[in-house]
């Protein structure tokens, strides 16, 4: 039979390990949002700083946009369907993934 301190050390290693893991957890999140807004920073010299055009900007900004608006233009861009003069070649250079990860960023800030 197990005795007492046996089981304070076992719980405590149980504890230990799931407050590591939810660190570890935390920490990948957080990873996860520095690397989509480090690809949302490569926007900001057309666009402004996390999406927020200047006023007399001849580009649009991007907050505030819907999510599915953005990945939409971004696909016309990528096939061609929508004419640019550096957008279609920028917008190959991201994959699926970093497109809506891009298109969520920018619709999750406030205007």
């Amino acid at each position: 039979m197990p005795t007492r301190i046996t089981m304070i050390a076992a719980l405590f290693a149980a504890l230990t390990m799931l407050a590591a893991s939810a660190t570890q957890a935390a920490g990948a999140d957080e990873a996860q949002k520095l690397y989509t807004r480090s690809v949302a920073a490569t926007c900001a010299n057309c666009h402004g700083t996390d999406g927020r055009a200047q006023d007399d900007a001849t580009v649009p900004g991007l907050v505030g946009l819907s999510a599915d608006h953005i990945v939409t233009q971004m696909d016309a861009f990528r096939k061609g369907e929508r004419s640019a003069t550096i957008m279609h070649q920028i917008a190959k250079g991201f994959s699926e993934e970093q497109t809506r990860q891009l298109a969520d960023y920018f619709a999750s800030q406030q205007p």
